[in-house]
């Protein structure tokens, strides 16, 4: 025990001493030195700060393809990636403690020696010339310089040059290297030491510089990075003085021949090589994925937003953010790059990116929620556009899954999915029949319009020879029967169907929509004409949710994230429930096989508005089209059991440039070439029939979920 104080009191006096010798002659009277450095550490040696036991380096956050190999882009603060001594080349190694702690293996911490050298050397030049910082030193003032828990005045105290700063230094050193082994500090330093060129840490530099990995850095490359650590500002041969670099690599090389790590023939050899540098700049953020990629910008930055929603990664959307960019977080999306582009390539087949028109598309798994691809005829761009072309060819706005100020578009008839769903739900059944007329008035109040007869809403039917007539849910879906709908809306409330949408991922984004779901719901009957804004997002995955038997899935777009220690976080795991009732879901894909041109289970399918997609595709399939007023913009959306697309042609900047009816046909073809693509490998799989009770009987309410 006394033997044991006696060593502490030792340290203490040895740290306050060496403190002392370094800086005094250049700084403080002899008598403050040792005043400051006893007292400092007596007050608070005994704990050694958690910062310096757990580093919180700042690490990228890398964002994969689904197959878990493509980058799409990286986040970051710094491009630092941790790796194991393990994977350092060994030269790498040992430059690095030739150039700033040949000693490194021999003391503990602080280095007599040197501290002795250095006061010599200052003593003569009566300035502080030499420093004595070992290795672990370094890595203490690296540590707490960045450490985002502490204040900035703190940060700042950490670099100041100062006895103080020396001292505290000192302090840290030696409580440190009570607690790791040499290795451990060497990998600790080398993961945060910065090299320059935006490169933090030795996996990053060994990338930046020569586009290697740190276990394959030769010896010319490793004592060049070696050199850059004490003036990588200045001496970065990339955007500073390469000569600078060239004369630290030969005196590391010197070094490392004078310790007796390298022949001298070698560090010749070594020292004649050219700089041969193979700069690659890491990319950063969703502007910076690769050209050829370009298209995948939109996924990215949807994915941003999904990530500023989660509070597994912060208590706000500024924490979220700075959690991927500082966290380190291996994440595999749920991008398919062949789904992706097939996708992109129908979209730009109906327009192009200079086009003011797009046809926004979105691909959904049904069951997880995961998102396949997001498409649209733009490039991912913050370059300006030519004079009079606000947001084409280039933008960056949400136009596929809406948000920060993308409210989305009318998706016309595609809304009566809600509809027939809350009347299946409410106990009627598929069979329920109603004659429906060319036009019909409603209860549902409407101002002014074509569509209001003396303050009520009385919508027509777009092609009356077709659609007028008894119909059932089968037909009225099929031929998309507005009055029909407008019938069926009256019976179950418009403000269920409403419920019915937002239950199935519909979000309101414009502030009317909001206003009229929120306080207005009752009277909307309009909104079984899909009037309200959304998105091919939100829809895809509205309808992927009946095709998975009414479970809705959240939207996301990974298959996996592990933080940097490799464990996996749960957030990226689908998040599903079931929202409807199975058999409610079932009838309502038997219902919605009848518009594309498939057969019901119970053969009631006659007729469709889009009947091209079934023998397109070759396989079971169901979906809707829709229309909105005028034709301003057209929809199309289809699924399988395994599958969801959505499409929407729209004009995003000016919503009354109506895209035309045509459109609506190569939209189709569109849609079902996306499926056949992306299923090309998969088995064929048949819906599951309903039961005879949705189908035929009139019962209560069917709420099983």
């Amino acid at each position: 025990m006394i033997r044991a104080h006696l060593h502490k009191a030792f340290t203490v006096l040895l740290a306050g001493v060496l403190a002392g010798l370094v800086l005094a002659a250049a700084a403080l009277p002899l008598a403050l030195v040792f005043g400051l450095g006893f007292g400092g550490i007596t007050s608070s040696y005994a704990e050694l700060p958690n910062t310096l036991r757990t580093p919180p380096t700042a690490q990228r956050s890398n964002l994969y393809a689904a197959d878990g190999v493509t980058l799409i882009t990286s986040f970051y603060t710094e491009d630092r990636v941790d790796v194991p001594l393990a994977k350092v080349a060994p030269t790498m190694r040992q430059a690095i403690v030739a150039a700033e702690d040949a000693r490194f293996y021999q003391h503990r911490g602080v280095d007599l020696r040197g501290v002795v050298r250095a006061f010599t050397v200052n003593q003569r030049d009566g300035r502080t010339r030499q420093g004595a910082s070992t290795l672990t030193m370094q890595y203490v003032r690296n540590v707490l310089s960045n450490d985002p828990r502490l204040t900035k005045e703190q940060r700042k105290k950490a670099t100041e040059i100062s006895t103080a700063r020396k001292l505290q230094e000192m302090r840290y050193a030696l409580a440190l290297e009570r607690e790791l082994n040499k290795d451990e500090i060497l990998t600790r330093y080398l993961n945060i030491a910065y090299f320059g060129a935006g490169a933090y840490g030795i996996a990053a530099a060994a990338k930046r510089y020569f586009s290697t990995t740190p276990a394959r850095l030769t010896l010319a490359q490793a004592t060049l990075l070696a050199g850059l650590v004490r003036s990588p500002d200045t001496d970065d041969p990339i955007n500073g003085d390469a000569d600078a670099a060239l004369a630290r690599r030969s005196y590391v090389l010197d070094r490392l021949v004078e310790l007796g790590y390298v022949p001298a023939a070698e560090a010749t050899s070594a020292k004649a090589a050219p700089l041969d540098l193979r700069p690659s700049a890491t990319p950063n953020d969703c502007t910076a994925v690769p050209e050829a990629q370009n298209d995948w910008g939109f996924f990215c930055d949807w994915f941003t937003q999904w990530w500023s929603a989660q509070p597994a990664f912060g208590g706000t959307a500024a924490e979220r953010q700075d959690n991927l960019r500082r966290g380190g977080f291996r994440i595999v999306s749920s991008l398919d790059p062949a789904v992706q582009r097939a996708a992109l390539g129908q979209v730009t087949g109906i327009y192009t990116v200079d086009d003011p028109r797009a046809a926004p598309t979105a691909v959904v798994q049904p069951g997880t929620g995961r998102v396949l691809a997001l498409a649209v005829n733009r490039t991912y761009s913050v370059a300006a556009n030519p004079a009079g072309q606000r947001n084409y060819p280039n933008t960056v706005n949400q136009l596929v899954a809406g948000g920060n100020g993308i409210e989305g578009y009318q998706a016309g008839s595609t809304f009566k999915l809600f509809t027939l769903l809350a009347a299946l739900e409410s106990g009627l059944p598929l069979e329920t029949r109603f004659d429906a007329p060319s036009r019909i008035v409603t209860r549902f109040p409407a101002d002014s319009g074509e569509a209001s007869c003396g303050g009520r809403w009385c919508p027509v039917n777009a092609t009356p020879d077709w659609m007028d007539g008894y119909r059932t849910m089968w037909t009225a879906f099929g031929r998309s029967v507005n009055t029909y709908f407008a019938w069926l809306a009256e019976q179950v409330g418009a403000d269920r169907v409403v419920e019915m949408a937002e239950r199935l991922g519909i979000r309101f984004r414009a502030p009317d929509d909001a206003e009229l779901a929120r306080s207005g719901a009752k009277n909307w009957g309009a909104f079984t004409l899909g009037v309200s804004s959304t998105t091919p997002l939100d829809l895809a995955n509205a309808y992927a949710t009946v095709a998975a038997e009414g479970t809705w899935c959240a939207p996301l777009p990974v298959r996996s994230i592990t933080d940097s220690a490799g464990r996996e976080v749960a957030a990226g795991r689908p998040d599903c429930r079931q929202v409807v009732d199975t058999d409610v879901a079932r009838a309502a894909t038997d219902a919605a096989r009848c518009p594309v041109g498939d057969q019901s289970m119970y053969r009631r399918c006659d007729g469709g508005t889009a009947e091209r997609l079934r023998p397109l595709l070759g396989r079971p399939v169901a979906g809707k089209t829709g229309s909105s007023e005028q034709n301003e913009t057209e929809s199309v959306v289809a699924f399988t059991p395994q599958l969801a697309v959505a499409q929407i042609a729209a004009n995003p900047d000016d919503p009354r440039d109506a895209v035309g009816a045509a459109v609506q046909t190569r939209m189709v073809d569109a849609v079902g070439r996306v499926l056949a693509t992306a299923l090309a490998d998969t088995p064929a799989r048949d819906f599951v029939p309903p039961s005879e009770a949705v189908t035929y009987r009139l019962t209560g309410p069917r709420d099983g979920n």
